[in-house]
């Protein structure tokens, strides 16, 4: 590669546009986690209302996930983008306004549409304008800016409830603080919308759509003439291939879904299965079940958010050295470990005479427990199931491919997301992590026999044998 007039520089500043939808979607995940005592106040909510006002932005997840595949096929990754932009927008500020639950679920389906549609397209736009020696690390990226929106919702629903005392006590101009916290997702949020009208638009979705010239000249200026000229050639030639159509591809009315989708499938499901969201969404009433102060719950989900960074900045200067399939593996032992530990910690507490469960010296381990599977978690499966879906497919069937696979996610993490209330009360925290530890363990055996390595490959390498 004629690596001195790549414009490396432009190439990350444009990735770190697009990952700032990773941040909102972050952000707009873990913000709920502080609101929880205030939507359950506001709107009289019970343990299944709660689970509905917390889930229901994953249903809008779900759809935006599907819709996206086919909208930025059609419309181009770009623009596609920048409406998810003006979704976040709209959605913090009505999630915050909400008077009612109804209203209150009806804006954050909206911010659903968008967190599922720049799951997608973030990571697929990034992978399709970065080096193919680079692309796991720029794609990476798009988890830690994940992780860091979910820090910062953590950091500022912790400083915003200490200013006003609790999350349901009013704060500035006469609103609860639990308010606030959906409404400081405004700045990034107006921020991406302004830095996404001047990021190109995909050189693969341009050629795609016949736009050679267009196409070119995004190439040559990411490349220089002579690398750019190359991968044109080789994306032209791809295209030019006879081939089936994309949708005899992703689905036949004989064997139904090609093998790769459902691979892509796998990978997406099992990353919610194994419970992550629990964590990040209910983090606080996690804690505050085994003995915790919201202060001490909130400042826990903080530290929780720290460690994911610090694994996340290890999976970035790994993962093009030693590639995504190693990381899986070593993500999946890990997490079934500590779910086992979590397990045997909770079994472990007692009922005190507020009916809560207390760990008593099982608390540090089940802390140190959790983290370590939040840590083991963001090491592999957060960023690589993300990067592996955007490359693993080839260009005709990406967009469409990942658009499957991420309504499978999320209708996974909806599954989680709304029944955890439930588990909780009926079977009790040691039973529900056991249901999680028993997903990471079958993770495990999925990864060892369905994936293969994508590392160093470039996206017209990729071929429907690759699964």
């Amino acid at each position: 590669m004629n690596t001195e007039k790549e414009n490396l520089g432009l190439i990350i500043l444009i990735s770190c546009v697009a990952t700032i939808g990773g941040f909102l979607f972050g952000f707009d995940s873990g913000v709920i986690n502080g609101t929880v005592d205030g939507l359950q106040a506001a709107f009289n909510a019970d343990s299944l209302g709660t689970g509905m006002n917390v889930a229901s932005m994953l249903i809008g997840c779900a759809i935006g996930a599907f819709a996206a595949g086919a909208l930025a096929d059609r419309f181009g990754r770009k623009t596609i983008l920048i409406l998810t932009s003006v979704l976040f927008i709209v959605s913090a500020w009505g999630s915050g306004i909400a008077l009612s639950s109804e209203s209150f679920i009806i804006f954050r389906i909206l911010g659903g549409l968008a967190v599922g549609a720049a799951s997608v397209l973030a990571p697929a736009y990034i992978s399709e304008i970065a080096p193919a020696r680079l692309r796991g690390t720029l794609a990476s990226v798009q988890q830690v800016a994940i992780i860091l929106g979910l820090f910062s919702a953590f950091i500022s629903n912790y400083y915003l409830a200490k200013i006003a005392g609790a999350s349901t006590t009013l704060l500035w101009l006469d609103y609860e603080a639990w308010r606030w916290m959906f409404w400081i997702e405004l700045i990034p949020a107006t921020l991406f919308f302004i830095t996404l009208w001047f990021i190109p638009e995909s050189p693969r979705y341009l050629a795609l759509k016949g736009q050679s010239t267009k196409a070119q000249k995004v190439l040559h200026t990411l490349y220089g003439p002579h690398e750019g000229t190359n991968i044109w050639q080789a994306i032209n030639q791809q295209l030019s291939t006879a081939s089936p159509s994309s949708k005899k591809l992703i689905f036949n009315k004989n064997t139904g879904f090609s093998p790769i989708i459902w691979v892509g499938i796998g990978l997406a499901t099992l990353q919610q299965l194994v419970g992550i969201n629990v964590v990040f969404y209910y983090g606080a009433v996690l804690w505050q079940a085994v003995g915790y102060s919201e202060s001490d719950a909130l400042m826990i989900n903080i530290i929780t958010g720290a460690v994911s960074i610090a694994a996340c900045l290890l999976t970035i200067s790994s993962i093009d050295k030693i590639g995504r399939k190693p990381l899986l593996i070593l993500g999946s032992i890990g997490m079934s470990a500590s779910l086992i530990a979590l397990v045997v910690a909770f079994s472990n507490g007692t009922i005190n005479s507020t009916g809560q469960l207390a760990l008593g010296q099982w608390g540090v381990f089940a802390l140190v427990a959790a983290n370590a599977y939040v840590f083991f978690f963001n090491l592999s499966w957060g960023p690589v199931m993300w990067v592996m879906l955007s490359e693993m497919f080839p260009n005709k069937l990406r967009g469409s491919g990942m658009a499957i696979a991420g309504f499978a996610q999320w209708i996974a993490n909806f599954m989680i997301t709304l029944s955890f209330p439930f588990l909780l009360t009926q079977l009790g925290l040691s039973i529900t992590y056991g249901i999680y530890a028993t997903f990471a363990l079958l993770s495990v055996v999925f990864v060892l026999f369905f994936i293969k390595e994508t590392k160093g490959k470039t996206l017209e390498q990729m071929t429907l044998n690759i699964a």
